[in-house]
């Protein structure tokens, strides 16, 4: 690690900035309509508890966001990031065909990310990623600040989809 790298902040979106609220009923059912669920994400209300704790981590921390939205969702999740007035940061996003749960392939970028940098934080609203990081020895906040949706909750462990 070099000796001026500042220590990383990482922020998860779905649930933990962005309020999905409004596009939940795109994954209820028995046919999930995910292309309808990430198109509808440039809408999503932030999350103000997030954001504040973002604006905050960037004080210190060099702040990244680690998403389980698939990478052709680049483009949009930027622009929502940057209308947000929420701090740069590099974007790691699931590769299109990444279908494993979000607790395997976000602590793989998250074990990467500690390879070269301290990890202070990770923000998270998945308590299955969020007992991942913490079991491999990383500091966790729990984004515990909106209702959790079982649809979402589904689709993150057992359908790797965000």
């Amino acid at each position: 690690m070099r000796d001026d790298a500042r220590p990383l902040a990482v922020f998860d979106l779905d649930g933990t900035l962005a309020d999905t609220a409004h596009r939940q009923h795109f994954l209820e059912g028995p046919r999930r309509d995910w292309a309808g669920f990430f198109s509808a994400a440039p809408a999503d209300p932030p999350l103000a508890e997030g954001v504040k704790l973002a604006l905050s981590a960037a004080e210190e921390c060099e702040v990244v966001y680690l998403t389980g939205r698939p990478e052709r969702c680049r483009k949009d999740t930027e622009a929502w990031l940057a209308r947000q007035g929420l701090p740069e940061g590099r974007l790691h996003m699931r590769r299109n065909d990444d279908r494993r749960p979000a607790r395997r392939s976000k602590l793989e970028v998250l074990e990467r990310l500690g390879r070269g940098n301290t990890v202070r934080m990770l923000v998270d609203d998945d308590e299955l990623v969020c007992d991942a990081a913490e079991q491999a020895g990383f500091a966790v906040v729990r984004a515990r600040w909106t209702q959790a949706s079982p649809a979402l909750k589904d689709a993150q462990e057992r359908e790797g989809r965000t």
